[in-house]
């Protein structure tokens, strides 16, 4: 049993990488993974909505096995065949304890919001091998991007929506969330770290939740279609004062921030100042700064606006003082996209496969503006 009580078995045969994917992981070329399937029958791989193969970690694992069995001498076609069978390197005759399913046939297609309305119902009902059971079979039938945006977010919608109307208590609301934050925390492992699925190069994103905002999941799909797409994110988390995100942003000599903000509660915690390209300098006297804008449910927001009054010049919008540029994303500023440029920020869009678009182009356009430059794009 996985951590989060899954089957183990359940997640290794989870479809989610492309072919390119396994190459960069395994060493073994696209060309060679399709001849061993034309030739031995393996490895297995499914295929996704537009027809490319998408391998398990199953399917990674057992690629391995069989390049340890090539390297000991062992012909590819034995190899595959003792693969197949279940026989590790260095062990005789140990079979499968369970057949290696038959995910070749063809399937009905999947009726996606009815895949979402059941994770969710699995979910509330606290039933976790159902919900692991859903998931793996969106994973075999969807790209992870699209498993993200229309199964596992209209399913936290129905929770949420659940919850407000009274339905289901905080507590159901919770253990659905700690969930998919673990199924999640697991893909974004798989994805990569800061490295990305790309390597070590390219640039930075430093990705946290405002101050006072809690919740991290949607922030937690961004990051993982983000790393996916192959940009490096550093991923801080829930509830990261300001001052300290920007601090460890350029500590990091990362190129942008991402900003989750869902409800206009994680606006009124933000400590106005600025960064004077060694250290973050708070604001003297924050609180002179007067309210700047009536946010969702009639909600003021002090100092997080346009700063003025500050001596005998206005100031800049709070995000464009922190010397990076700052997309914003979650429910708060897609209810209300120009609430981003108001605060300085940058709209990131309104799910996770919009705003990795965004989000990447902007930074492959400020790196090929200046290639031969260290500096930081400029995107705001």
């Amino acid at each position: 049993m996985t951590a989060d009580g899954g089957n183990q078995e359940q997640w290794a045969q989870t479809a989610m990488f492309t072919a390119s994917e396994v190459e960069t992981q395994t060493g073994v070329p696209a060309a060679t993974l399709r001849q061993w399937e034309r030739r031995y029958g393996f490895p297995r791989p499914v295929r996704d909505a537009n027809g490319y193969r998408l391998y398990s970690p199953g399917d990674v694992r057992d690629i391995g096995i069989m390049l340890e069995h090539q390297r000991r001498g062992v012909s590819a076609k034995l190899a595959a065949e003792l693969t197949l069978r279940g026989v590790s390197v260095g062990s005789a005759g140990k079979l499968p304890t369970a057949p290696t399913p038959d995910r070749t046939l063809p399937r009905p297609p999947v009726d996606v919001p009815e895949l979402a309305h059941a994770l969710a119902q699995a979910l509330i009902g606290a039933d976790n091998a159902r919900a692991g059971d859903l998931l793996a079979e969106a994973h075999a039938r969807l790209p992870v991007e699209d498993v993200l945006t229309h199964v596992m977010s209209p399913a936290l919608v129905e929770i949420g929506m659940l919850w407000a109307g009274g339905e289901i208590t905080i507590a159901h609301e919770r253990a659905a969330s700690h969930y998919l934050r673990s199924r999640l925390s697991a893909l974004m492992e798989i994805a990569g770290g800061e490295e990305g699925g790309g390597g070590s190069f390219g640039p930075l994103v430093v990705a946290a939740c405002a101050p006072g905002e809690q919740h991290e999941l949607g922030l937690m799909m961004l990051t993982l279609a983000l790393r996916r797409r192959g940009v490096r994110v550093a991923y801080l988390g829930a509830n990261v004062p300001l001052g300290d995100l920007t601090t460890f942003a350029h500590e990091r000599q990362a190129q942008a921030i991402l900003l989750g903000v869902n409800g206009d509660w994680a606006l009124q915690g933000w400590v106005a100042g600025d960064w004077n390209g060694k250290r973050w300098v708070a604001d003297a006297s924050p609180a002179e700064d007067p309210p700047t804008r009536e946010v969702a449910r009639g909600r003021v927001l002090n100092g997080a606006g346009t700063a003025i009054n500050s001596g005998s010049a206005s100031r800049r919008p709070i995000l464009q003082r922190l010397g990076l540029p700052v997309f914003l994303g979650g429910a708060l500023m897609n209810a209300q996209p120009e609430l981003a440029a108001e605060l300085g920020g940058i709209y990131a869009g309104p799910d996770a496969t919009a705003a990795t678009a965004i989000i990447s182009e902007a930074l492959d356009h400020a790196l090929q503006a200046a290639p031969e430059s260290r500096q930081k794009p400029r995107l705001n």
